[in-house]
Order: C-alpha cells, then sequence, then structure tokens
C-alpha cells in the first residue's frame, strides 16, 4: 500500500499549489475590501470618492479668462472641441 505523496496523481502536484495559491488570493483580497469598508470614508469598497472631471470647453473657458491663451486660440481649440 503506497502511503504520503506517492498516491496523489500527477496532476495535484500541478494543481494543487495552483489552488492554495487561489484560495490565498481570494482571502486576501476579501481582508483587503474588509479592511476599505469598514475603514470608513466612502462606505463602499466599490465607490469612487474622485471628483467628476471638468468638460473641456469649461477648461478651455478658465485657461482663456486667465489669460494663458489668447482669442484667436481660444476659438481655434473651442471649434476643434465642438467638431
Amino acid at each position: 500500500m503506497q502511503q504520503g505523496w506517492e498516491m496523489m496523481p500527477w496532476y495535484g502536484m500541478i494543481f494543487g499549489p495552483i489552488m492554495m495559491i487561489l484560495v490565498l488570493a481570494t482571502a486576501v483580497t476579501v481582508v483587503i475590501l474588509l479592511v476599505r469598508w469598514l475603514g470608513g470614508g466612502s462606505g463602499s469598497p466599490f465607490h469612487d470618492n474622485r471628483q467628476p472631471s471638468k468638460a473641456a470647453l469649461d477648461i478651455l473657458k478658465e485657461r482663456f479668462a486667465k489669460g494663458e491663451i489668447d482669442k484667436d486660440e481660444f476659438e481655434e481649440k473651442k471649434r476643434l472641441l465642438s467638431d
């Protein structure tokens, strides 16, 4: 009668470590998500806290108002954005 690893088929030597890594990765992911969720702030680990980005036209208007670009450049870029 065989004992120990000798009874394990050859594919067990491949899939065993792969399954162990997958289980460990899943456990780590669950712990990270729980810590982020319990850590406060967003209320959910899947919630995006970033502010929506400004529209390109709004940024262009700000740059023109600050004097970073002149009227010709403003009009050209505005035309390009509207295309």
